[in-house]
């Protein structure tokens, strides 16, 4: 078989037309390439010996004879998986390859602790994440930060501290979905997407609330100990599924609440609209923590036990804590009251008081839901973390 480069040189794509006249060819076939390009001789030559093949020149024509180095460097290789199936454990040596994919034999065998479908995956992680990454939002086109508005400084100040107390939540609601998607097989890319958004809406979330709070120019507001100490307990958490039900199920689940009672009494259009927009991305942040949870339960019998005395440990941290910042739930009162007369103070402790209940009441239906008893469920949301998150 002939193969004639004409003018074009070696090394500016007659190497692939080579490659491709010998792909089609079994070992120990010969084609002989010529061309006009005076170094293709000694390039030719030396690609050869280096893929494996022989050459041997006569009268500017050079004989190559395919070896069997390509043949055997595939011998042994393995596909990923299939596209479009998770496999229950794949192995360290499928590392960063895509799903799917031909390996090659050899390479790294980089450990990943969560490398068990059962332990990270959840059917509903495609379809949220393509939701997760179309909802992205930009803070400095969907809030509206030009939009004018005074506000008494009593009103501000509540404002101030609540978002505040915000940031100092979503800065440890950013960092554990960082930290834990590092540990997760890639193979799983769908569930290591989607907590990458995740964390990357916790930045905005942060950024958002921080540029909230300094918007009329004064200083940040209190953060109490009992409100840091509430989350490094979630910090310190390592198994991934206590800790994406710590803070996606229990946590985000009750923030839930908190964003949507802000997005209710809000007094200027920017705080209600980051609040709503927020809100948005922990709904989906619970969602994909149920839809974990009750995936694993399939097949863990044991799981509720360990979510029990996950709660239970995390309380008997706490327990000697002041729990919510007197300064955040006294904004939270301020904010519903709107105004300092005892009748509106009233009204303000009453919804203060009624969020209370509406963040018990929804995380006793996520823990029925994952499948405790009510009376079980009612018994652990009570040890919740009075810090909220």
């Amino acid at each position: 078989m002939n193969l004639d480069l004409a003018g074009l040189a070696f090394d500016t794509g007659g190497r692939l037309l080579v490659q491709k006249t010998l792909a089609g060819l079994p070992p120990g076939s010969t084609i002989t390439v010529t061309g006009r390009d005076p170094f293709l001789t000694l390039h030719l030559r030396a690609w050869c010996r280096t893929a494996g093949h022989g050459a041997t020149t006569d009268d500017g024509r050079v004989q190559v004879v395919k070896g069997r180095q390509d043949a055997d460097r595939w011998a042994r290789a393995e596909r990923a998986g299939e596209p479009g199936t998770v496999t229950r454990r794949p192995p360290g040596h499928w590392g960063l390859a895509a799903r799917g994919a031909l390996l090659e034999a050899g390479g790294p065998e980089p450990a990943y602790d969560l490398a068990d479908r059962d332990v990270v995956w959840a059917d509903l992680a495609p379809r949220l994440y393509a939701h997760a990454a179309a909802a992205q939002w930009d803070p400095a086109t969907a809030v509206p930060w030009d939009s004018p508005f005074t506000l008494p400084a009593d009103i501000e100040a509540a404002v101030v501290q609540i978002m505040t107390y915000l940031v100092e939540n979503e800065q440890a609601a950013l960092v554990i979905p960082a930290r834990l998607l590092t540990r997760i097989h890639p193979h799983f890319h769908e569930v290591v997407g989607l907590l990458a958004v995740q964390a990357a809406d916790e930045a905005r979330h942060v950024d958002v609330f921080t540029r909230r709070a300094l918007y009329t120019g004064g200083r940040m507001g209190t953060s109490s100990a009992g409100g840091r100490a509430s989350l490094a307990s979630l910090l310190a958490e390592p198994d991934f599924t206590l800790a994406s039900f710590l803070l996606s199920v229990l946590g985000e689940g009750t923030f839930v609440y908190l964003l949507t009672f802000l997005d209710r009494y809000a007094p200027d259009p920017v705080t209600q609209t980051v609040t709503r927009l927020a809100r948005a991305d922990e709904a989906r942040h619970v969602a994909f923590g149920v839809a974990h949870l009750e995936h694993q339960s399939t097949s863990d019998p044991t799981m509720l036990g360990r979510l029990r005395g996950a709660i239970e440990r995390r309380h008997d941290v706490l327990i000697d804590t002041a729990g919510l910042n007197q300064d955040v739930f006294d904004a939270l009162l301020l904010l519903a009251a709107g105004d300092w007369t005892p009748e509106a103070l009233t009204r303000g402790h009453l919804a203060v008081q009624q969020l209370q209940a509406d963040m018990d009441t929804g995380r006793r239906r996520h823990l029925s839901r994952l499948g405790f008893p009510d009376d079980e469920a009612a018994e652990l949301s009570a040890l919740h973390t009075r810090n909220f998150m």
